[in-house]
């Protein structure tokens, strides 16, 4: 069975990320994101939202290993950031529904989704350069990176929530992933 491990960030939604891979029948865990990578043996890792970079502990380190990283939210921002990115305040702070078009259609994590599909989101921070060997998956009227793949690395991000009923396709987020993880 595929285990995916989830980095607990401090975000509200945290258990709700990892409820989403149980529904899809993986192996999941919640640990604390001052565990060292070395300690964690799993096939993928999704790296929390939360409130703010300064209470991310170990989560960058993970960036080094040699599996497939999903980042939701501050997860997205801390993996642009540790790698190179600029990540900065957003025009639209707090939660709200938004419009995401897709511009990668053949991305592994957000290609199959619908062209234009709504989502929640919060915008406080949000990414504004991409780091080198990233491409722009998705953007939208609030926020010109809403996600981002490097391919080659297996590193994924979205300023979204998939895990939250607000979020239509957020699923099939979850979904694309374990399939990224257990390729």
């Amino acid at each position: 069975m595929t285990k995916i491990v989830v980095v607990d960030n401090h975000g509200q939604f945290t258990h709700l990320e990892r409820r989403a891979l149980r529904d899809l029948g993986v192996d999941t865990e919640l640990i604390d994101n001052e565990t060292s990578p070395e300690a964690v043996d799993a096939d993928g890792v999704v790296l929390s939202g939360g409130p703010d970079m300064d209470r991310i502990g170990r989560s960058a380190e993970y960036l080094e290993g040699d599996v497939p990283v999903l980042g939701i939210c501050l997860g997205m921002q801390l993996i642009a950031e540790e790698l190179g990115g600029r990540v900065g305040g957003g025009e639209y702070g707090g939660y709200a529904d938004v419009n995401v078009e897709i511009v990668d259609d053949e991305d592994p994590l957000t290609g199959s989704l619908h062209p234009e599909t709504r989502v929640w989101a919060s915008h406080a921070d949000e990414v504004k350069e991409l780091p080198d060997g990233f491409e722009l998956t998705a953007q939208s009227d609030v926020c010109g990176v809403e996600a981002m793949s490097d391919t080659d690395r297996d590193l994924y991000g979205v300023q979204w929530h998939p895990e939250v009923a607000h979020t239509e396709e957020g699923e099939e987020i979850f979904e694309n992933f374990l399939a990224i993880c257990e390729s």
